[in-house]
């Protein structure tokens, strides 16, 4: 953990290396828990110049596993933001990786800065978390039964989260927030539900309305295949503006029938967007007036912010949670929780249906389990904060010399900049980066 994030390059390197490198050479990824690849070079150091030189490293590999992807798997990729539609060239085929660091099957070496967009918040391939997943899996890959590490992890999430008395797990983001708003209707008896501007929640039909993550990225407002019955009861605010939101309570069409306002509370997937406190609080009060609930999407922010979330962070506690990511320690998860009372309509406690052959995966579980004890240490977040803190204020500085407009911020593990003057405070702020 003391390593991750680690001592990037100088920072006038970093910054010329961003410059001069090709796409495939080295990424500025500008979005989420993530910032960038940067090469790292195969014989000791190195210049900007160097770094960016051919001869210095070769992709024959990657180009050629790409290729054949593209035969056999939609644009080669088994998630579309990692077929570098956004920066060109050929996608980095990974073959390796241990804690900073990543290693191509071409044997070219790279400080990683996503860490696998988010669960590698220890470093890649801790040894404490391998170990303890070494030896579940001896006693078995899948139970499709309970297990005791269900109720291990259940209770350090519990006890973490504090909106969370309940909570149920699942296999990934997507299938949390599917479930999560399943919930919200079941238990409020309404329909509508109000999201944000560029926040993404998995790619369920109801919230590819104005998303971020990969539908920005390829710059598909929404998706072909999404039914208009299935999203003419999302209705979409701006993030960071209090009003927009107020505005939707009290339109007349809308009254007692928001369900949930949904967001997330640092938002990660079209960028880095800190929110205003009170606008968090707004939020929170508004949904309390009108009788609505207040989710907090914490697949990204949860356990990366804060041990508690952003909801730990910024001092503002939802009614449900939806998580992912780091508490699957790398491996596939999600889960969503709340308030008791909410949680016990979820099947079997209640009517509302929700099931998975694989959720509570005993591998999944010790790697989380494993994961938040380490992160349960004291001072860890204060460390990943200072850390964050002095890559975002060195990579602004750097960009302020050579006069080229910017702005950063950072929260906890997660940070994020954009080649705009800012700050930047929604996603239209958002897209006028120059990225």
């Amino acid at each position: 953990l003391t390593q991750y994030p680690p001592t990037p390059l100088s920072i006038p390197t970093l910054i010329l290396t961003m410059k001069l490198a090709t796409a495939s050479a080295l990424i500025l990824a500008i979005c989420g828990n993530a910032s960038a690849f940067s090469a790292a070079p195969l014989n000791g150091p190195s210049t900007a110049l160097r770094a960016t030189a051919t001869e210095t490293y070769t992709f024959t590999k990657s180009e050629a596993i790409f290729e054949e992807a593209k035969t056999l798997m939609p644009g080669g990729v088994s998630s579309p933001v990692r077929a570098f539609k956004s920066v060109g060239g050929c996608p980095v085929v990974f073959d390796k990786v241990k804690g900073a660091y990543a290693w191509d099957v071409d044997g070219n070496k790279y400080i990683d800065y996503v860490g696998t967009w988010g669960p590698a918040i220890l470093g890649h391939a801790d040894d404490d978390v391998l170990d303890a997943v070494k030896a579940t899996m001896d006693k078995g890959t899948s139970f499709g039964a309970p297990c005791a590490l269900e109720n291990e992890l259940a209770k350090a999430v519990i006890a973490a989260v504090p909106s969370v008395e309940m909570v149920r797990f699942c296999n990934s983001g997507t299938e949390a927030c599917m479930g999560m708003i399943r919930l919200c209707r079941a238990h409020t008896g309404r329909e509508k539900v109000i999201k944000f501007e560029g926040c993404y929640h998995g790619h369920a039909d109801a919230f590819l309305v104005q998303a971020g993550s990969g539908v920005a990225t390829l710059g598909l407002p929404d998706s072909p295949g999404v039914p208009e019955s299935a999203t003419k009861a999302t209705l979409c605010a701006e993030y960071n503006n209090l009003a927009s939101v107020k505005a939707i309570f009290e339109d007349a069409e809308n009254k007692d029938g928001i369900a949930a306002v949904i967001l997330e509370p640092v938002v990660g997937n079209s960028g880095f967007i800190k929110p205003d406190k009170e606008f968090l609080q707004g939020i929170r009060d508004l949904c309390t007036e009108h009788g609505a609930l207040c989710v907090f999407d914490e697949v990204m922010t949860g356990f990366r912010v804060s041990y508690g979330g952003a909801q730990e962070y910024f001092g503002v506690t939802p009614d449900i949670t939806t998580m992912g990511k780091v508490i699957g320690g790398g491996l596939p998860v999600g889960a969503y929780g709340g308030r008791k009372d909410i949680m016990e309509m979820v099947a079997p406690a209640g009517p509302m249906y929700q099931a998975g052959t694989l959720s509570g995966n005993p591998l999944a579980m010790t790697a989380g389990i494993e994961t938040l004890k380490k992160l349960s240490a004291p001072g860890v977040y204060a460390e990943l904060e200072r850390k964050s803190k002095k890559l975002v204020d060195g990579i602004v500085a750097t960009a302020e010399k050579y006069e080229l407009p910017i702005s950063g911020d950072y929260a906890g593990g997660m940070f994020g900049w954009y080649f705009v003057e800012g700050p930047v405070k929604n996603f239209q702020q958002a897209a006028k980066s120059d990225a």
